[in-house]
Protein backbone atom coordinates (compact mmCIF):
# COMPACT_ATOMS: atom_id res chain seq x y z
CA UNK A 1 0.00 0.00 0.00
CA UNK A 2 0.99 3.24 -0.83
CA UNK A 3 2.15 5.65 2.05
CA UNK A 4 -0.31 8.88 2.75
CA UNK A 5 0.97 12.15 3.42
CA UNK A 6 -0.20 14.63 5.97
CA UNK A 7 0.63 18.32 5.75
CA UNK A 8 -1.83 19.61 8.69
CA UNK A 9 -4.49 19.30 10.75
CA UNK A 10 -7.07 19.62 8.08
CA UNK A 11 -5.79 17.31 5.74
CA UNK A 12 -5.57 14.79 9.12
CA UNK A 13 -9.50 15.46 9.66
CA UNK A 14 -10.45 14.80 6.19
CA UNK A 15 -10.20 11.23 7.26
CA UNK A 16 -12.91 11.18 10.13
CA UNK A 17 -14.95 7.95 10.33
CA UNK A 18 -12.79 7.04 7.40
CA UNK A 19 -10.57 4.00 7.13
CA UNK A 20 -7.06 5.56 7.01
CA UNK A 21 -5.59 2.66 5.49
CA UNK A 22 -4.66 -1.37 5.66
CA UNK A 23 -0.84 -1.98 6.16
CA UNK A 24 1.30 -4.75 4.52
CA UNK A 25 1.44 -8.02 6.39
CA UNK A 26 4.23 -8.75 8.48
CA UNK A 27 5.77 -12.42 9.45
CA UNK A 28 6.14 -12.90 12.91
CA UNK A 29 9.35 -15.35 13.18
CA UNK A 30 10.64 -17.12 16.24
CA UNK A 31 13.56 -14.84 15.58
CA UNK A 32 11.38 -11.36 16.42
CA UNK A 33 9.98 -13.40 19.63
CA UNK A 34 13.24 -14.46 20.74
CA UNK A 35 14.18 -10.39 20.52
CA UNK A 36 11.14 -9.12 22.19
CA UNK A 37 11.84 -11.39 25.15
CA UNK A 38 15.57 -10.34 25.61
CA UNK A 39 14.25 -7.13 25.43
CA UNK A 40 11.33 -7.39 27.71
CA UNK A 41 12.69 -9.99 30.23
CA UNK A 42 9.82 -12.02 29.84
CA UNK A 43 10.91 -15.64 28.66
CA UNK A 44 7.83 -17.52 29.41
CA UNK A 45 7.83 -20.72 27.84
CA UNK A 46 5.03 -20.88 25.75
CA UNK A 47 7.23 -17.75 23.61
CA UNK A 48 10.71 -18.52 23.38
CA UNK A 49 10.55 -22.90 24.15
CA UNK A 50 9.78 -23.88 20.61
CA UNK A 51 9.70 -27.76 22.08
CA UNK A 52 8.07 -27.72 24.76
CA UNK A 53 5.24 -25.36 23.44
CA UNK A 54 4.66 -28.17 20.90
CA UNK A 55 4.08 -30.79 23.98
CA UNK A 56 2.72 -28.79 26.07
CA UNK A 57 0.76 -25.85 24.24
CA UNK A 58 -2.58 -25.88 23.18
CA UNK A 59 -1.82 -23.84 19.81
CA UNK A 60 1.46 -26.93 19.36
CA UNK A 61 3.53 -23.96 18.95
CA UNK A 62 5.33 -21.13 20.44
CA UNK A 63 3.07 -18.16 20.34
CA UNK A 64 4.35 -14.13 20.44
CA UNK A 65 4.19 -11.82 23.47
CA UNK A 66 0.48 -9.73 23.62
CA UNK A 67 2.79 -6.76 24.08
CA UNK A 68 4.93 -7.47 20.90
CA UNK A 69 1.93 -7.22 19.08
CA UNK A 70 1.12 -3.63 20.71
CA UNK A 71 4.69 -2.98 20.46
CA UNK A 72 4.08 -3.70 16.65
CA UNK A 73 1.63 -0.79 16.07
CA UNK A 74 3.80 2.15 15.81
CA UNK A 75 5.96 0.26 13.32
CA UNK A 76 3.00 -0.56 11.24
CA UNK A 77 1.15 2.94 11.59
CA UNK A 78 4.78 4.57 10.53
CA UNK A 79 4.80 2.32 7.23
CA UNK A 80 0.97 3.73 6.93
CA UNK A 81 1.26 7.59 6.98
CA UNK A 82 3.98 10.32 6.88
CA UNK A 83 2.77 13.18 9.19
CA UNK A 84 4.90 16.54 7.39
CA UNK A 85 5.23 19.59 9.39
CA UNK A 86 5.07 18.33 12.70
CA UNK A 87 7.49 19.29 15.56
CA UNK A 88 7.01 15.75 17.44
CA UNK A 89 4.71 13.40 18.42
CA UNK A 90 3.67 11.70 20.89
CA UNK A 91 2.48 8.54 21.60
CA UNK A 92 -0.72 9.69 24.70
CA UNK A 93 -2.39 6.03 25.31
CA UNK A 94 -4.11 2.64 24.08
CA UNK A 95 -7.56 2.74 25.01
CA UNK A 96 -10.12 -0.25 25.15
CA UNK A 97 -6.94 -2.49 24.31
CA UNK A 98 -8.79 -6.28 23.75
CA UNK A 99 -6.91 -9.30 22.66
CA UNK A 100 -8.78 -11.30 20.61
CA UNK A 101 -6.26 -14.28 19.97
CA UNK A 102 -2.55 -14.76 20.04
CA UNK A 103 -0.06 -15.17 17.17
CA UNK A 104 1.35 -18.33 16.26
CA UNK A 105 4.43 -18.26 15.32
CA UNK A 106 5.28 -17.82 11.68
CA UNK A 107 1.98 -15.95 11.09
CA UNK A 108 1.58 -12.58 9.61
CA UNK A 109 -0.30 -9.61 10.86
CA UNK A 110 -1.31 -6.41 9.82
CA UNK A 111 -3.41 -3.35 11.11
CA UNK A 112 -6.16 -1.52 9.71
CA UNK A 113 -6.81 1.44 10.94
CA UNK A 114 -9.32 4.34 10.86
CA UNK A 115 -9.84 7.42 12.33
CA UNK A 116 -11.66 7.64 15.18
CA UNK A 117 -11.70 11.06 16.64
CA UNK A 118 -9.62 14.04 15.82
CA UNK A 119 -9.43 17.34 18.10
CA UNK A 120 -7.36 20.75 18.34
CA UNK A 121 -6.21 21.27 21.26
CA UNK A 122 -4.23 24.64 20.70
CA UNK A 123 -2.41 23.84 17.71
CA UNK A 124 -2.17 20.22 18.79
CA UNK A 125 -3.91 17.77 17.09
CA UNK A 126 -4.82 14.97 19.41
CA UNK A 127 -5.55 11.72 16.84
CA UNK A 128 -7.25 8.76 17.83
CA UNK A 129 -6.91 5.69 15.67
CA UNK A 130 -9.59 3.08 15.62
CA UNK A 131 -6.44 -0.04 15.26
CA UNK A 132 -7.65 -3.63 14.68
CA UNK A 133 -4.14 -6.20 14.32
CA UNK A 134 -5.47 -9.11 12.12
CA UNK A 135 -3.99 -12.40 11.14
CA UNK A 136 -3.65 -13.39 7.29
CA UNK A 137 -6.06 -16.10 6.72
CA UNK A 138 -8.08 -15.65 9.79
CA UNK A 139 -11.21 -13.24 10.56
CA UNK A 140 -10.88 -12.81 14.61
CA UNK A 141 -8.52 -9.93 15.20
CA UNK A 142 -5.28 -10.53 16.72
CA UNK A 143 -6.28 -7.10 18.80
CA UNK A 144 -8.33 -3.88 18.66
CA UNK A 145 -8.27 -0.66 20.49
CA UNK A 146 -8.15 3.02 20.44
CA UNK A 147 -4.77 4.35 20.10
CA UNK A 148 -4.06 8.16 20.91
CA UNK A 149 -1.20 10.33 19.03
CA UNK A 150 -0.56 13.89 19.94
CA UNK A 151 0.83 15.95 17.19
CA UNK A 152 2.54 18.93 17.96
CA UNK A 153 2.14 20.72 14.14
CA UNK A 154 4.72 23.90 13.08
CA UNK A 155 3.28 27.25 13.04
Amino acid sequence: MAKITINNYDEFASYLGKEVGVSDYLKVTQEYINKFAEATLDWQWIHTDPERAKRESPYKSTIAHGYYSVSMLAYFWSNLIEVKNVKMMINYGIDKLKFGQPVVVDSEIRVRVKLHAISNLRGIAKVQLDIRMEMKDNPKPVLTGLLTFLYHFEN
